[in-house]
């Protein structure tokens, strides 16, 4: 018998600034709301999670339109298949005044952007949240990204991981380069800050060539969340030295527990506490008042809203594949994943998930936009909570990264059906504890970079440059 566990478990709400959630018809299910233009609807969605008590609500998001199938963004445009992706910056400034608790999370690129800008970005919300801000940490999937910042092809997967560690190594120091008590604020003496305490970085690496300092102080919390959500090997390792929270996609349970392990092992190896970080895998949720009910929404969304060539597009997206030129039959060979330079942990995970079954187009792309991805947990609140403490409880998971049918209502529903029953069991807080998202989180405030002893963390004391006085 599974061993119950004394911890909490840890709730993200995944949202997406367009016309569909996570699930590419959802735009045309009859109670999905409209008026995504108006910053009033992500206002309510992010009112309804505080309510729930969810950890973090946090936006996906891409660079360009799926535009890889065919080479053309057509299909996208014609089927609704996430055509519209809004800027996320004043989308979080608007939920950061609308609620007090809930974490507020943000997807920006390393290939595509500065440091510089990321950490001025996160800085800002998380000073003007009070201490709730996360970045979402990507490299981009796509060559239609690419050509939208003047790059003819998108980089190399490893490549990019080799940009991204320099690029988080920056934005950490950025966000240090003032430490807490840099402001003074004597008026009577005209003193406004100590420039012995705000420090330049004088940065010049492989890829970037950043001074400093950063013109935000040191936030609530010390720094922003990380969020990373590496499936390769690469991005493991990646997520396992920078992350704080770790998103995952495994198709089953049994895949959970393995990639779980292994994580953990990784996160172990970069001289970190595993304990200190949380695996989260991504699950659709589907909740009625009876069965019936959550399994007459789950047959409308399966079988119903979907557009084959939907699934193609942005299966194409996420891949950097052009699959326009493969009947729906066709086999995915070992050979075709390889040439994959797009999210391949996507296509192994659903390969493994299989097993000795063959992987055609139709299944692969499936599982990419109708609820087939991650676990599937349909049903009463009763029943969806029975499936969660079962992944928790057994090791495959410290929490999930819940993904909306449709918005708003699957996360009213997920609140008034299944938020009630965690934490009847113990499993959910029942209220928020802490002021910043890492206190709610249970993660501690990091030392400053450039004022920790180099006797007390010798690998980070390393890796700190000469620090200059501004």
């Amino acid at each position: 018998m599974t061993e119950s566990r004394t911890d909490k478990l840890t709730l993200v709400a995944f949202m997406q600034a367009s016309n569909v959630s996570v699930f590419s018809g959802s735009w045309r299910y009859p109670s999905s709301a409209a008026d995504y233009l108006d910053l009033r609807y992500y206002q309510r969605i992010a009112r309804t999670l505080e309510d729930g008590k969810f950890d973090l609500m946090f936006f996906d998001d891409r660079l360009a339109m799926p535009a890889i199938y065919g080479n053309s963004p057509d299909e996208a445009i014609l089927r609704g298949a996430r055509p519209i992706k809004l800027d996320l910056t004043a989308i979080l400034g608007a939920m950061a005044a609308a609620t007090d608790h809930l974490g507020l999370g943000a997807t920006y690129s390393t290939t595509y952007y500065e440091p510089f800008h990321v950490a001025r970005t996160f800085a800002t919300l998380d000073h003007l949240s009070r201490g709730r801000a996360a970045w979402n940490v990507v490299t981009s999937v796509n060559d239609a990204e690419a050509r939208n910042f003047s790059v003819d092809a998108h980089t190399e997967h490893d490549r990019r991981y080799d940009r991204a560690d320099e690029f988080i190594d920056v934005v950490s120091k950025l966000w240090d380069s003032w430490e807490d008590d840099a402001i003074v604020d004597n008026r009577a003496e005209g003193v406004f800050a100590d420039p012995d305490k705000v420090h330049e970085l004088g940065h010049k690496g492989e890829f970037f060539s950043v001074q400093g300092p950063l013109t935000v102080p040191r936030t609530p919390q010390g720094r922003p969340v990380i969020i990373q959500a590496g499936q390769s090997g690469r991005g493991r390792q990646f997520a396992g030295k920078w992350a704080d929270l770790i998103f995952t996609g495994n198709p089953s349970q049994a895949i959970a527990q393995e990639h779980y392990a292994d994580q953990k092992a990784t996160i172990a190896a970069e001289g970190r506490d595993p304990n200190s970080v949380r695996i989260l895998p991504m699950v659709y949720v589907i909740t009625g008042e009876t069965e019936s009910i959550a399994r007459e929404k789950e047959a409308i969304f399966l079988n119903e809203l979907v557009h084959p060539q939907a699934s193609l597009a942005l299966l194409s997206e996420v891949t950097n594949y052009d699959f326009s030129g493969h009947s729906l039959d066709d086999e995915i060979t070992d050979e075709l994943v390889d040439s994959i330079s797009g999210i391949r942990g996507l296509v192994q995970g659903v390969k493994r998930h299989l097993g000795d079954q063959k992987m055609t187009l139709r299944v692969l792309a499936n599982h990419r936009a109708t609820l087939l991805q991650g676990p599937r947990f349909v049903g009463t609140g009763e029943q969806i909570a029975d499936q969660m403490a079962d992944w928790f409880n057994s090791r495959s998971c410290d929490g999930f990264v819940i993904a909306a049918t449709h918005f708003p209502g699957a996360f009213e529903d997920f609140t008034r059906l299944v938020v009630p029953v965690l934490q009847d069991r113990g499993l959910m807080r029942t209220d928020y504890t802490g002021n910043t998202l890492r206190e709610n989180l249970g993660l501690e405030r990091p030392d400053n970079l450039f004022t920790t002893p180099a006797a007390e963390t010798p690998a980070e004391a390393e890796s700190v440059p000469e620090v200059v006085g501004v």
